[in-house]
Formats: C-alpha cells, structure tokens, sequence
C-alpha cells in the first residue's frame, strides 16, 4: 500500500506539470485582449514555460539524484505552486511571463524526480506497471488539462487556470512529505555538462518553435561541446557511449517519432474541428479526449502485455497500430469527426502500448545512481518529439494552405508523413 501511495503521489505532481503545459493555449486571446499584447508576446508566455522546463530538465534531474529525490521534489513543488499563484494574479504580462518561466524552473524540477522515485523504488517485478501508470498520466495528461482549462476559461476567467496545478500542489506536497521515500546517491555534478545540456536544448527547441538559424546554431555548437565534455570526464553528467546499447536508443528514437507524431496529430486535430467542422474551442477539446482516454488506459495495461509477450513486440504492435489510425484518418477525413474517431483511438492505444516499454528501456539502461538523469533523458525526448513533431506535421498544412490548397489536403500530407515515420520506426523497432 505504502508504494501504492508513493506512486498516486508522484503522479499528482507529474499532473500538475503536464496539464500547465498545454492549459494556457485556450486562453491566447484572453491574454492579449487583457494586457494589450501582441500574438508574439502571447506565444512566449506560454512557450516561455516549455524552454525553461525542456533546457532544465538533464540538469535538475542529476540534482535531484545529487541531493535527494524528496526534498528536490518538495523544493520544486514548492517553487512550481507559488509561481503559480503569482501568474494567476499578475497584473501586466511582464509579470506573467515572468511567473511562468519560474514555474518552468519548479517543472523541470519536478518531472525527471517522479519517474526517478518510481524506479528507484518499485521492485523490478513492480517497476513495469508502476511506469506504465507514469507513462499514461504523461501522455494523456496535457490534453485532460486542456481540457478543463477550456471549461475554467469559458464559464470563469484565464486567471482560474492556475488554480488547478496550485491545488494538484497541495495535494502533492502532504503526500510527498508522508509517501515518497528519500534517496540520494554520492557522485560529483558535472556543472560543464549541465550548463552545455541546457544551451544545447534552449537553442534546439527555440529553433523548432521559432525558426531562425541563430537558435540552430547557438543549440548545435552548445550540443557538440557537451558530447565532447561528456566523452572525457570522468564522471558525466550523461555517459554519450551508453547510447550503443539498443535498449537506450531505441526507446529514445520510438518517444522522439511516437510523441512528435501525437503532437503533430493533435496541433492539426484541433484547427481541424474549429476550421472545417466550425465547432468551439471547448468542444473540438471534448473531442480530442477519447485519444487521451484510451491511451491512459492502454498505458496502465500496457507492462502486463509486455511481461507476457516481450516488450519488443509491445512496443512494436503500438507502432503499428499507431500507423493504422494515422492512415485511417488520412483515408476517412472527409466523413467528418464520427468518419475518424476509429483512426483517433487506434492512434491512443498505439502510444499507450509504446510509450511504457520505451521508457523502462529508457531507465533500465542507467545505474541506479543516475535515475534521475535517465528520467530527465525521457523527458528531453519526448519534448523534442513534441517540438518536431508541431514544427514538421504543423508546416505541411500551414504551407498546403498557403499554397492555394485546403485544409483537408494539408490534412492528408501530414497524416500519410505521420505514417511513413511510424512505418520506419516499427521496422527499426522490429529489427533491434
């Protein structure tokens, strides 16, 4: 019961996160209207929060195994909740903004630490579905989230937005404090690894949100220095060589392709509903829910799978299925929501098969001494996945229109490219 208690805590916080990333996306013309901002300023207070979280998460997460994975928790739960409440009641967009990249510094906390709790706690029998959990609340969490932000924003105000993750706070704070176990392990911090980690994925995710060469290449020479740093310290942040293991970087590659996909997928669902079929921001939320339904479901039962069958064919059949939604939708677009809810579903329980065995293979692949970096790995992926997978699926239909064409064609290209990366990735999967 108690490792029952330690992982509902932990998942609370990692909910707190998750449905902060996405909850202000509903709320952009609210925003400028209030404060008078502009559209740019508007995207980099909510963009603000996923840079500093993406470029903190490899270091704060060695912190946390540095330190002690409970304190560090409560110490960003701490940071996280009162940057929240200051957001919520800022009175100029200066002081949002600021708000939110100090919550992004209590995430990137947050999140690597969670996941570290539950493998460096669970038994190896228990490990599994207590990841799968993890991996069904990280997946389907942000559309949740955006889901009752849209409810707060139409019956209430914008500023309500922030009453959820402060409360999710609360709870997870008491229950942190009473449930999660403290560890630590005695290694030095590679302070030159941390500093080159958080350039290198600041400038990689400013380029993929923004575009601009300056980002590329500020990110690119940042990344070059920390793999050569990392090759010859002794003790690194982040051992590059443990990337020949097919464990390691194969689970990184099918979160990198599956959640870039998924994002992709929902950035173009969601216009789809409100362009095409003209339905309300709150409504085309609503619909997108059955996908994040299913694929919490499937994740929790996804480790039970893989513990009878081999999480190589797990993984390999949430691929595939994955695939077979995608070319769903792009077959049976033009019948409207009912014509590719089918498409929808097989896409959330092809993630929800995926992402567990990709994460364990992910974690299983670092001592135990570094749980936290392997965590905080898993996170950078999957949020390089989501910023490719917005930049690259999002283009397609933006230039299809741009180009005289029509939404639904846009449509099409971005599905059938979406089924083409899965293709590749479940022969990769299968081969390795």
């Amino acid at each position: 019961m108690t490792r029952t208690k330690t992982l509902i805590a932990v998942c609370v916080a990692l909910m707190a996160v998750i449905s902060s990333v996405t909850g202000l996306n509903v709320a952009q013309p609210h925003l400028a209207a209030e404060f008078g901002a502009s559209q740019s300023t508007v995207l980099w207070i909510i963009n603000g929060y996923v840079l500093t979280l993406a470029a903190l998460l490899l270091p704060l997460g060695a912190a946390g195994d540095r330190w002690g994975r409970r304190p560090v928790l409560i110490g960003g739960l701490v940071v996280f909740g009162v940057a929240n409440v200051v957001a919520g009641l800022a009175p100029t967009a200066g002081v949002l903004l600021a708000a939110r990249v100090v919550a992004g510094v209590g995430a990137a906390t947050i999140m690597p630490v969670t996941l570290a709790v539950i493998t460096s706690t669970f038994p190896e029998k228990e490990r599994g579905r207590a990841i799968g959990v993890w991996t069904g609340v990280a997946g389907g969490g942000g559309l949740l989230g955006m889901f009752l932000s849209a409810v707060l924003v139409d019956v209430a105000s914008w500023r309500f937005l922030f009453v959820l993750p402060v409360a999710l706070v609360v709870v997870a704070v008491v229950m942190a404090v009473r449930e999660v176990p403290d560890s630590r392990e005695v290694r030095p911090f590679d302070v030159v690894g941390a500093v080159t980690s958080a350039v290198a994925v600041t400038g990689l995710i400013y380029f993929l949100h923004e575009g601009g060469l300056f980002g590329l290449a500020i990110g690119a020479v940042a990344a070059v220095a920390f793999v050569v740093w990392e090759l010859r310290h002794p003790v690194p942040l982040l051992d590059i060589r443990l990337f020949r293991e097919r464990s390691l970087a194969t689970g990184s590659l099918v979160l990198l392709v599956v959640f870039g996909v998924q994002a992709g997928v929902s950035i173009v669902l969601y216009p789809f509903f409100q362009t095409v079929l003209g339905w309300s921001g709150l409504v085309a939320t609503v619909a997108l829910l059955p996908m994040a339904g299913v694929m919490m479901v499937v994740s929790g039962l996804a480790p039970r799978l893989a513990e009878r069958v081999g999480a190589r064919v797990t993984m390999s059949a949430g691929i595939l299925l994955g695939g077979l939604g995608l070319a769903s939708m792009a077959v049976f677009v033009d019948g409207g929501y009912l014509a590719v809810l089918p498409g929808m579903i097989a896409m959330g329980a092809g993630m929800g098969l995926s992402m567990p065995p990709a994460t364990e293979a992910i974690t299983g692949s670092l001592l135990q001494e570094q749980q936290g970096v392997a965590s905080a790995l898993n996170d950078v992926t999957r949020e390089f996945g989501t910023a490719l997978g917005i930049a690259l699926l999002g283009a397609m239909v933006a230039n299809a229109v741009d180009a005289g064409g029509s939404f639904v064609e846009g449509w099409r290209t971005a599905m059938w490219a979406g089924v083409a990366l899965m293709a590749v990735l479940f022969g990769v999967a299968m081969r390795r």
